[in-house]
């Protein structure tokens, strides 16, 4: 097994090699003005109550409006200035925590656009969406809380026992009972609360991933009238994580309870212990109030630390599926070759393949072929067969498990992922287009592309006539996804997309699957016109099938290598050569009329399309 095949628990425990504090090193500045603008905010709140003592004292019971009066000044002040380290440290801490959670966000998102297809299946596309939006979200509250109550609380705690023991060392005795309790009481919530917090994101990802899979299937959905299931699935995932929820909840509350009765308990320790004082006259009435702000003070701090403490296990779960990622090597990594793909040739040498997170058996098995510069191929077979997986496996969206693919005599390991896929078009089964114009999605192939350009590729692609009877045209608003425009639009605007990077290898994945054999016919002319720098695409833009096949006998080096995935023998039966792919392997190669003599598999399916009303069904 290798470092590809580990489990989610394996990359969550490799993760945690990765510190993600030295996100905060730019950030370094507020890290330190933070705490120390709440230093000043806490040195001013422990001043009140010793005022307070001295108006009391001598103020109130000495009748001396003057005492009074300047010692309440002296507290307005602190208080002034207390606010002013409070909002300082506030206004640092979120300056901090916010560029932190930026930074890892970035961070994530250049890692995930670097993942191959078997970095996302393993995570899965909900995990990752969860991990780059709420994950970090408790990141950036953790960091936030600890630069304030992580700072606050402590030097309140130390403060108040320093102050509260200067009035009576005997209030020393209170604070040896209740401080243990309330450590242990945190502790033992603390490693309770941990796993709960590390399942709810778990089913996180699992409610995120079924709403992404009915939004995306609505349709689906709808036609085959599965709302109630899909409620009821929901349903069930959404309940669990409530669950999940309240019982974390139930957990954190006891928290609050618990400091409460300590601290009126203390309290009541503290009249009680400065009530005989007081009768003593060892101490005044404005020092046991005075000690019971202090006692007060104490408390609250391990308040505010118990529920700084009781949000850290969320966000210790969200560190580890952070740095999971980020500690992520991508198992694809180019190579130093750097030259672009100049002719197009295609070697497939002994090629297999299996996908990590299946089964193990290969789907892909001893393939060996010889695809030359400007070659035509077609690749014929069953649905599951291996075609996609086999041209999957040219731009590296996997690598072979054995064997070897050369292009232009290089294996494609040794080109740098920007090279090798830089000159390749891919227009894959599912037409993905993205909100945004139709322009813009036909511009992703060549950014600088002018409009002539644009509208060319379209002509090509048998697209121009549906955009140009948009309302818009070219500048028409597409919905995500392109949920406006039928199968076959979409399919020819992907087709556009391609064409239009001006690929030297052109594969097109079943792409045509949603348009009847005439558009496919001048689809077809059109691209060998394209591609031989011939006649324009709007001047073939009424070629038949008929005109493709005499399109395609032009010289093969002066024209892109072109590999066509079907699943209809009409097709594929004018290409140079057509490949049969049955259960992972070559079952026969030729072209159309050497397969008829010699492949009982392709003579099958050639009978079972081209037959009595084939062509119709196919």
């Amino acid at each position: 097994m290798t470092t590809r095949d580990v489990k989610n628990g394996a990359l969550l425990r490799r993760g945690a090699k990765l510190r993600l504090t030295r996100y905060l090193k730019p950030y370094a500045l507020y890290v330190i003005l933070a705490p120390l603008m709440m230093a000043l905010e806490v040195f001013m709140d422990l001043q009140q109550p010793a005022m307070m003592a001295i108006v009391v004292n001598d103020g109130i019971l000495g009748a001396d409006m003057g005492v009074i009066f300047s010692t309440c000044i002296k507290m307005l002040a602190a208080a002034i200035i207390g606010m002013v380290g409070g909002f300082g440290c506030t206004v640092f801490a979120m300056l901090a925590s916010m560029n932190y959670g930026a930074d890892i966000r970035g961070d994530l998102f250049r890692k995930v656009a670097d993942f191959s297809f078997d970095d996302i299946d393993k995570f899965s596309t909900g995990s990752l969406v969860t991990r780059l939006t709420n994950d970090v979200t408790q990141l950036v509250n953790m960091i936030g809380m600890a630069l304030r109550m992580f700072v606050r609380s402590p030097l309140l705690c130390i403060g108040g026992i320093y102050m509260a023991l200067s009035i009576s060392i005997r209030y020393g005795v209170i604070l040896l009972i209740c401080i243990p309790f309330i450590v242990i009481t945190i502790i033992i919530i603390f490693r309770k609360i941990t796993p709960v917090f590390t399942a709810i994101q778990q089913k996180l990802d699992r409610l995120n991933a079924i709403l992404q899979e009915n939004l995306s299937g609505v349709r689906v959905i709808k036609a085959f009238v599965r709302g109630e299931h899909e409620k009821k699935r929901f349903g069930t995932a959404n309940e669990d994580l409530t669950n999940s929820g309240l019982y974390a909840m139930r957990i954190m509350a006891i928290v609050s309870p618990i400091m409460m009765v300590m601290m009126n308990a203390v309290v009541i320790a503290v009249i009680y212990i400065g009530g005989y004082q007081v009768q003593a006259t060892q101490m005044r009435v404005g020092d046991v109030m005075a000690a019971i702000s202090y006692m007060t003070q104490i408390l609250m701090s391990f308040m505010m630390l118990g529920m700084v403490f009781a949000s850290v296990p969320r966000a210790k779960a969200s560190a580890d599926r952070v740095r999971a990622v980020l500690s992520t090597d991508p198992a694809i990594a180019g190579g130093s070759y750097d030259e672009a793909i100049k002719h197009g040739g295609i070697v497939f040498d002994n090629v297999s393949f299996s996908y990590s997170g299946g089964s193990g058996e290969p789907v892909l098995k001893n393939i060996s072929l010889k695809i030359e510069p400007g070659e035509h191929v077609g690749l014929l077979g069953a649905t599951g067969s291996g075609k996609s997986s086999l041209v999957g496996l040219i731009p590296r969206f996997y690598d072979v498990t054995g064997g070897r693919i050369l292009i232009d005599g290089v294996d494609v390991k040794d080109y740098s992922l920007t090279a090798l896929r830089s000159r390749i078009g891919f227009v894959l089964q599912e037409s993905v287009l993205f909100s945004g114009t139709i322009a813009e999605n036909i511009r992703w192939g060549d950014p600088g592309a002018s409009d002539g350009d644009v509208v060319e590729a379209a002509q090509a692609a048998q697209a121009d006539e549906f955009i140009g009877a948009m309302a818009d045209g070219y500048d028409s608003l597409l919905s995500q996804g392109g949920l406006t425009l039928s199968g076959g639009q979409k399919q020819r605007a992907c087709i556009a997309r391609a064409l239009l990077k001006k690929p030297k290898i052109l594969i097109m994945d079943d792409s045509a699957s949603a348009l009847d054999l005439g558009t496919e016919g001048r689809l077809n002319a059109a691209i060998n016109a394209l591609h031989r720098g011939g006649a324009s695409a709007g001047a073939v833009a009424g070629a038949g099938a008929g005109d493709g096949a005499e399109a395609d006998s032009g010289a093969h080096a002066s024209r892109s290598t072109r590999i066509t995935i079907a699943q209809r023998i009409a097709s594929v039966v004018n290409t140079d050569r057509i490949y049969v792919i049955h259960n992972g392997e070559i079952a026969a190669a030729g072209t159309n009329d050497e397969l008829l003599s010699g492949s009982e598999i392709y003579r099958d399916i050639y009978e079972s399309q081209m037959g009595l009303g084939g062509v119709a069904n196919g």
